[in-house]
């Protein structure tokens, strides 16, 4: 079983003065659950996983609606890796009682996450992402220079026992010459998939012509691309067989790293342009019909590794990075040159450790999350940059542009999603397993509208349910 991506925890940026203990932390936030949050589900995982992405919505219901999940399980081998299929009760806003959202056992799973397939997996899931056209396709990364490509749905359902045969793919995208972990995107306009690896490069194929037969032909066993794989072939699972399936070359591939490339992201409303992080602290933006070589290179985006990227789906020029110096940087691709240090929009500091995974809200344009190895999630927005109340930011010391901080993680987050379906709720999961009986927590959550309304709605809410007091008082 991995430890994680990078090593251990990361230092600076948490101020002077002593810090509370990880159960003190947790001790607080666990008693301001009912007050911060409008729900919130925890769930013992029993093997941890480096990767959580919602599904499509199945049914909506008066108080509940129904939704895929994907994670994954990291094993120590003793039975086999495996992603993960559940469905999962989303409780809507303002159901949930506040005394009732509290009272969870964190060594407990949740009513509300049950396992519905389980597929066994050629290694560890290290990330999964599915396919914005059809969101029953997701592709994942292990350690090995390929792509899998899964159409969840009509995938067996699995046994993971000690000695099981491995799943088998429908689609395996080749072109890596080395091991690609961790970066991998889809695209938003198209079927098109984007890998980086430890061999520097960043690669692109199109699953256009794949897709529409994946569920139709599962017996098929010739590649869908023509000729023999002409890259280096994976080596998978504990037996090193290499996974069968059909196989489709890359359209694409794109040098420019010195280091490896930890991840990468699309442009939201091109397949064509992307831009991709790494390990020699470099943001590179690429435009697929100039060629391969960089259009953008910003050769020192941060003082350190770059781990995340992410590309604004309401404003285009706006592009987020996260990084082992513990920063959140906002760059816009306009001011953007080729070379030297890169000028960010803002630099967020609000993480006390490396920072894992950056993402967009998809509801609010000014809106992003933010996971880190400190074991919190933190929410910004940056038009609140300047526009702080001086007394609360000098209370409670909080970064320009943070509004709120989950807390509910004794260990590093690793991966978190906005819902697009359900306005803001996210899923998170970190590898906590030591503190909580397990291999992992995963939550669901969504705080209290109070915290993201604005001043103006929120006053006169309080202000009717005062005169509705005073009614009820007479």
């Amino acid at each position: 079983m991995k430890e994680g991506r990078v090593g251990g925890k990361g230092g600076g940026g948490g101020g002077g003065g002593a810090q509370p203990s990880v159960d003190e932390r947790y001790t607080q936030w666990k008693s301001l659950v009912p007050v911060l949050y409008d729900w919130l589900a925890n769930h013992n995982l029993v093997w941890p996983s480096l990767s959580c992405r919602w599904g499509p919505q199945l049914e909506q219901a008066t108080y509940k609606n129904r939704q895929r999940l994907y994670l994954s399980e990291q094993t120590d081998g003793s039975v086999p890796n495996t992603l993960v299929i559940a469905n999962c009760e989303v409780v809507k806003p303002r159901v949930a009682a506040a005394e009732h959202i509290s009272q969870f056992n964190e060594e407990a799973r949740s009513p509300f996450v049950k396992k519905f397939k389980t597929i066994i997996h050629p290694g560890e899931v290290n990330r999964i992402r599915e396919l914005p056209q059809n969101s029953k396709i997701v592709a994942t990364h292990t350690d090995s220079p390929d792509v899998l490509i899964w159409d969840v749905e009509s995938q067996p359902n699995r046994h993971a026992v000690l000695g099981a045969s491995e799943s088998r793919p429908d689609l395996i995208l080749t072109g890596h010459q080395d091991n690609a972990e961790f970066a991998l995107a889809m695209c938003q306009t198209e079927p098109f998939v984007l890998s980086g690896g430890k061999d520097k490069s960043v690669v692109l194929w199109s699953i256009h012509d794949h897709i529409s037969s994946l569920a139709a032909d599962q017996s098929a066993t010739k590649s869908p691309g023509s000729g023999a794989a002409n890259t280096k072939q994976s080596k998978l699972g504990v037996d090193d067989k290499r996974v069968d399936g059909p196989r489709v070359h890359a359209r694409g591939v794109f040098q420019g790293h010195e280091d490896t490339v930890e991840d990468v992201q699309f442009c939201p409303s091109s397949s064509q342009e992307f831009c991709s992080v790494g390990d020699d602290s470099c943001l590179i933006l690429w435009d697929a019909r100039s060629g391969s070589a960089p259009v953008t290179k910003v050769e020192k985006a941060h003082n350190a590794d770059l781990h995340c990227v992410d590309w604004s789906p309401h404003d285009t020029h706006f592009i987020l990075t996260g990084s082992a110096d513990n920063s959140v940087r906002m760059f816009d691709r306009r001011n953007l040159t080729s070379g030297g240090v890169g000028s960010p929009v803002h630099t967020f500091e609000g993480h006390s450790a490396a920072v894992l995974c950056v993402q967009w809200s998809p509801h609010k344009c000014s809106v992003f999350g933010s996971s880190a190895e400190d074991g919190i999630l933190n929410l910004w927005d940056y038009e609140g940059i300047g526009k702080q109340n001086p007394a609360r930011t000098k209370a409670q010391n909080a970064p320009p542009g943070l509004f709120f901080r989950h807390a509910g993680h004794r260990d590093k987050v690793v991966d978190f999603h906005w819902n697009v379906s359900d306005p803001w709720t996210i899923v998170s999961v970190s590898d906590d397993g030591e503190s909580t009986g397990g291999g992992g927590t995963l939550q669901i959550w969504r705080m209290i509208d109070l915290i993201y309304r604005s001043e103006e709605e929120v006053l006169e809410e309080l202000d009717k349910f005062k005169v509705h007091l005073n009614e009820c008082a007479s």
